[in-house]
């Protein structure tokens, strides 16, 4: 560095790559971005500029990292403060940022403290007028498009890919191995596919069929696992975590994921039934803490009750808990019965007001359950398959014509509002809005996503409405789903009934006296009788002691 360097000419520069693969080493394995560094080293000499600091950012997105967050940024800022330096030296402007609502901003930020910004392929970016503000908006409002598109080309190819039935990278799944079927990358690479590893693909269907059929949660499933035995992928024990992920896996039904893209269901890669697997997604998603309030599910299958989780105080709402006494009060004969009952929660826990009974005794409310069930298979058993399904295919039928047209307003309101937006930001750069750029750029964002959902939303909906033989079929499953219950009801364990009881009543209301109130879920409930008289189905199926 020479003795004496000219007021005015003293250089940061600031280089930076958005991946690591963007990356050069050198012979001591240091990283390096030999490109930007020459071209600015040799703009410098050109310049007659004197380079007193290099900073380099390596794999740091100027799409998705703000300034606030970049250790470089803050560094250079400060060294502003302390006029260091008097030029802020990039390859490109694009250098500093892409982001649109706050790039612009950083740029003017080094302008007002006294350091001149400039890119060896762009020149200066001055403030010396109202158009120049403009330009600056402008630049970076088209590299952050350009961000935007490379993400969107980047994800495009890999939803091509694997709806083409790809893999597209990843951890190999539990369940699969990884293959080499000549297929080969850009790179001309042979990549890896899945196949099935039979052995793990066993564990996995014994995971859903714990959690389907004996309602197994994640922890229940790593402790069974784990007493036989079996080891994951790293040999290691069951996390419940892990087994969480997998219950909620699309790629055991054959169907691959990436983003947003799905492949058409694979057999080749299928492991576990679609019917198996929603019946699954439904009970967790009963389970989860956003359904907290409402849950009808039971968390979990232990214990001697029919009921848990979906029956209620019918006076003040509270959910009712099993509670037992016994074991310290023998009888004469020397028998100390345990006598299990359900128990209000606020009369037993809060004291609060409540004028139904405080408890119920299990067997005498899970008898009139059991009866009410049998009645129901009854029922549904009496009924001409063809003919209730046909009557009840063309009710839903009016039902998702209904919610398209539904969507269909909601995305033309959405798009209109965008339309609007997008008016306003070209009066907004001009001066002629009270509105602020970076302000109307997030909210357009958000209006484009909500756009993009409404969008999809109308696509699914109108395919649900001509997927006739899907939603034929799906109404036949769910007819047959009942009489396979009514068949094996009597002959299974208590946790499995508990599990049956739960598909067909979705709430029970229990008050003083015993008086019933059932809310059928909608899958039953539809069976029961046709259309006309539907609304009277509950009450038909109220009893009392």
């Amino acid at each position: 560095m020479p003795t004496y360097i000219e007021p005015g000419t003293r250089v940061l520069c600031l280089y930076r790559v958005s991946t690591d693969k963007q990356l050069y080493h050198t012979d001591n394995n240091e990283a390096d971005i030999p490109m930007q560094r020459k071209r600015c080293r040799k703009y410098c000499e050109s310049m007659d500029w004197t380079i007193v600091c290099e900073l380099q950012e390596e794999g740091v997105s100027g799409h998705k990292v703000r300034a606030e967050n970049r250790d470089k940024i803050q560094l250079i800022k400060e060294y502003a403060k302390q006029k260091k330096f008097d030029i802020l030296l990039v390859f490109m402007f694009d250098r500093i940022g892409r982001i649109s609502d706050e790039t612009p901003f950083v740029v003017e930020w080094f302008v007002r403290n006294g350091i001149r910004v400039w890119s060896t392929q762009e020149g200066e970016q001055r403030f010396d007028n109202h158009t120049d503000k403009l330009t600056n908006y402008i630049r970076f409002w088209q590299a952050d498009g350009e961000s935007e598109k490379t993400s969107i080309r980047t994800a495009n190819s890999m939803g091509l890919l694997t709806e083409d039935g790809c893999f597209t990278g990843g951890r190999c799944p539990y369940g699969y191995n990884f293959v080499k079927t000549g297929r080969m990358n850009k790179r001309r690479q042979e990549v890896n596919d899945l196949a099935i590893c039979e052995p793990e693909a066993e564990v996995v269907r014994t995971m859903f069929q714990l959690a389907a059929k004996g309602g197994y949660g994640a922890q229940r499933i790593a402790n069974y696992l784990n007493e036989r035995g079996i080891k994951n992928h790293s040999g290691k024990n069951w996390h419940p975590a892990s087994i969480q992920g997998m219950l909620r896996n699309i790629l055991y039904t054959g169907v691959l994921r990436s983003g947003k893209s799905r492949s058409e269901p694979l057999e080749r890669l299928k492991i576990v039934e679609d019917r198996d697997f929603q019946t699954v997604q439904d009970m967790l998603a009963a389970r989860s803490r956003a359904t907290e309030k409402i849950r009808s599910k039971p968390l979990n299958t232990r214990g001697q009750s029919l009921l848990s989780g979906n029956i209620f105080c019918g006076h003040c709402g509270a959910r009712l808990c099993i509670t037992t006494s016994g074991k310290g009060r023998p009888k004469a004969d020397g028998t100390d019965t345990v006598r299990m009952r359900y128990t209000c929660q606020t009369k037993s826990r809060t004291y609060g007001d409540c004028d139904g009974q405080t408890g119920y005794t299990v067997e005498k409310l899970d008898g009139m359950i059991d009866s009410i069930i049998h009645t129901i298979f009854a029922k549904v058993s009496s009924l001409s398959r063809d003919d209730i399904i046909a009557e009840r295919f063309q009710y839903d039928r009016a039902a998702r014509k209904a919610a398209l047209d539904k969507a269909k307003k909601e995305y033309e309101k959405a798009e209109s509002e965008l339309k609007s937006l997008k008016g306003e930001i070209i009066k907004s750069i001009s001066g002629e809005s009270p509105f602020a750029p970076e302000l109307l750029n997030s909210v357009i964002g958000e209006q484009e996503s909500k756009c993009g959902e409404l969008r999809q939303a109308c696509i699914l909906a109108q395919q649900e409405l001509d997927d006739n033989d899907s939603a034929l079929a799906s109404m036949g499953q769910r007819y047959d789903d009942i009489l396979e219950w009514s068949a094996v009801y009597d002959h299974v364990t208590i946790p499995a009934k508990k599990i049956i009881v739960a598909h067909i009543i979705e709430r029970v209301d229990v008050c003083r006296g015993y008086q019933l109130h059932l809310k059928l879920n909608l899958s039953v409930k539809q069976f029961l009788c046709g259309l006309d008289c539907m609304p009277d189905v509950e009450t038909a199926l109220r009893t009392s002691a």
